[in-house]
Formats: structure tokens, sequence, C-alpha cells
């Protein structure tokens, strides 16, 4: 079976989702504000920002180049945005499938840039003392289109 460019964007718009659900499972509210220290951003802050990239992410699927900054800061708030964000994005990719061009700068910028970040957010969850298990994530139960708060339960962890 061969997969089409939009399906593949778009299981990695589910990949993102089930990382970053995963990374924000059970974070007490007050994870938001943790300080690791040494000019480290908050988790608040991170997580704005996985949201300002899929916001551009929908510009770039659009055609457009926009970037907008959240000033939001309150972390259920912040959660709620970004798998909202996801949704909207994995719409319109099925809505309005992107160029070429534009399918390449989506994977190499705000898709890997949000995976980096879910792990830094892990990262942060670890040294805050409520670390997240580490998984096989090849054998993950990822599922096109399923890119909300409603992820499955892992496969394999350790």
């Amino acid at each position: 079976m061969s997969l089409t460019s939009i399906e593949l964007l778009r299981h990695m718009v589910a990949t993102i989702a089930y990382r970053a659900h995963k990374a924000l499972r059970d974070a007490p509210a007050e994870f938001g504000a943790f300080e690791a220290g040494g000019g480290v951003r908050q988790p608040a802050e991170i997580l704005a920002h996985m949201g300002d990239l899929m916001d551009w992410a929908l510009t770039m699927i659009r055609g457009e180049v926009a970037w907008v900054e959240s000033g939001e800061r309150r972390w259920d708030v912040l959660v709620d945005r970004f798998f909202a964000s996801l949704e909207r994005v994995d719409r319109e990719l099925v809505q309005r499938p992107p160029s070429p061009d534009a399918m390449q700068a989506l994977l190499r910028g705000p898709f890997a840039d949000s995976l980096t970040h879910v792990g830094q957010v892990a990262m942060l969850r670890r040294l805050a003392g409520g670390p997240v298990k580490g998984e096989n994530y090849a054998r993950a139960h990822i599922t096109t289109g399923r890119v909300g708060r409603d992820q499955p339960p892992p496969v394999r962890e350790f």
C-alpha cells in the first residue's frame, strides 16, 4: 500500500497529538509555571509556542505565511488550544491540500519543531518530579485523523 503525501502529513499530525498527549497527560496545573532555571522556558511558554506553531501551519496550508504569538499562559487553556489547533490543521489538510513546497515546509518547520518541544515538555516533567514513561512509539496505536485529547493508552511503556 502506498500512502499519499497528505496521508503522511496527517499521520505526522496524529503522531504529534499522541506524543504531546502523553507528555501533557495528568500534568498538574502548576506544572505550567515550573521553573527549571538557567533561562529555560516554562512549560506554559513552550505549550503556547506549540499552539502558535500549529496556527502558523494552518496559514501555510492556506498558502499564506502569518505568525501570531499567543499571550495566553493558563495551562488548561493552552492544552485545549493546542489540541484544537491540531484538529484545525488536520481538517484543513483534508479540505485544502497544500502545495508540494508547503508540504515540505510544514514538515521541516512547525511539525518537526513541535516534536522537539514535546520532548522539552517531557524533560521538564521529569525535572518537576512527574516523569513521563518511555514507550516503544513504533508500536503505538497512532491513527491518522485522531488528533484530539482522546488518545489511546500506550501499548508498551518501559
